[in-house]
């Protein structure tokens, strides 16, 4: 697995001393993040309540359900991180015996995952060392930037397994009363900040790994933020008008297309955790990721792989739009039927041009200074060199403290395609 392979190889796109350093810019974003998750779950409680109080009990339920899977996955693969965390060598003296909150109590983390409060104490644990380091000048820097990595990615995973599924649900309830209630539009705005917001704080995480972050301006960060809008918006909007007029079926379809998901990362050779049955979870949860949105998982054959993930989406997409269209009910959806029919399709190829347009123009590793191997002559084309590779254990074992799981997802974004 991952850590304890000593074979395993990250592309890992950075140099030694060119790890993030923690900044204002990172408490503003740990505050929003904390902020952003509360009134999340705020909604959801208000929702919830609506449904049961007016009797939607189906509905109740197909919420609560979700927020319980999506909640349990999360702390489950932060407990997971946690103990993966203890068994590294050094890390007790590398983050400092103030700056731990959990790693020595194990019995209470446990307890505090159990009660599906672990992910709010990483919230708390990253503002508390964040406020340490940025205002009060402490030590400890690594550690702030090593905490909001790993909430990144738990965000990523409670976006895709919670907020977009609760984005479906809203607006497919939107759809089957024809009307909207103030807590579903509260629900719905709510949930698509959260989209938003992992967005753009997912890329600032993964750009934290190039040693010439400051080129990478915000410009690539505002196309990357269009493109995946771009493209999680239709698929979220042909999901719901297709469970809007076949409510049974849906079901069937996800448990299809997502079992389908996870065989196709298990054939990828997926290598994230550092345990075979983390890995499992972690292949699974691709798989729920995959239902809205494409994520690289592995080396070797990226765009191939795109390719075939985007058209086999577009195809499906597709199939859902046109079974809508032919069940709709035409009095109801008369007012905006032919206008979803049309912007939709178009929205998903306007995202996929905008994801083309990043890989052309804002990719980092199409003109970022290169890394030669030693040896090569210093006129050899740029396209010629290949990205130097960085060790994991040796990361582990530097007095530079490396969040692993988010080098390597920033190896497979950065050097892949």
């Amino acid at each position: 697995m991952l850590a304890n392979s000593a074979t395993s190889r990250l592309k890992v796109i950075m140099e030694r001393e060119t790890f993030s350093k923690y900044s204002w810019i990172d408490f503003v974003f740990s505050i929003i993040g904390v902020c952003t998750f509360l009134v999340d779950w705020g909604s959801d409680l208000w929702v919830a309540i609506e449904f049961y109080c007016h009797g939607d009990f189906l509905w109740f339920g197909a919420l609560v359900a979700l927020m319980i899977v999506s909640s349990s996955l999360v702390q489950m693969f932060s407990w997971f991180w946690l103990k993966y965390d203890r068994q590294l060598p050094g890390f007790r003296s590398e983050i400092g015996a103030e700056a731990v909150l959990f790693v020595d109590r194990v019995k209470l983390t446990c307890l505090l995952h159990v009660l599906q409060l672990g992910f709010l104490c990483r919230h708390i644990s990253a503002i508390r060392q964040g406020f340490r380091v940025w205002w009060r000048k402490e030590e400890g820097s690594e550690y702030a930037v090593y905490l909001t990595h790993d909430l990144s990615m738990l965000r990523l995973i409670e976006t895709f397994c919670e907020s977009a599924p609760q984005l479906t649900l809203m607006i497919y309830v939107v759809l089957r009363t024809n009307k909207a209630r103030t807590v579903q539009f509260v629900s719905i705005v709510a949930s698509t900040t959260s989209i938003a917001w992992m967005v753009v704080d997912y890329h600032r995480c993964l750009r934290s790994f190039l040693p010439d972050k400051a080129k990478q301006g915000w410009g690539s960060s505002l196309v990357y933020f269009l493109w995946n809008l771009l493209l999680i918006s239709p698929r979220v909007a042909a999901l719901a008008l297709f469970a809007s007029v076949l409510p049974a079926y849906i079901a069937a379809h996800f448990l299809i297309v997502w079992s389908s998901f996870v065989i196709w990362a298990w054939r990828q050779r997926t290598d994230f955790m550092d345990s075979v049955g983390g890995e499992w979870l972690y292949r699974a949860t691709v798989g729920l990721i995959w239902y809205f949105s494409w994520f690289n998982v592995a080396e070797g054959r990226t765009r191939s792989r795109s390719i075939i993930y985007h058209t086999f989406i577009t195809t499906d997409g597709g199939i859902l739009l046109a079974t809508w269209w032919c069940y709709r009910d035409p009095v109801t959806s008369q007012p905006y039927a032919m206008a979803l029919l049309i912007t939709l399709p178009l929205t998903y190829l306007l995202g996929l041009l905008f994801k083309c347009i990043y890989y052309c123009c804002f990719h980092p590793k199409l003109w970022r200074p290169p890394l030669r191997e030693p040896g090569l002559p210093d006129d050899l084309p740029d396209s010629q060199v290949s990205f130097r590779e960085f060790p994991i254990q040796e990361a582990a074992e530097s007095s530079q403290l490396l969040n692993k799981r988010m080098a390597h997802n920033a190896a497979l974004f950065y050097s892949s395609q």
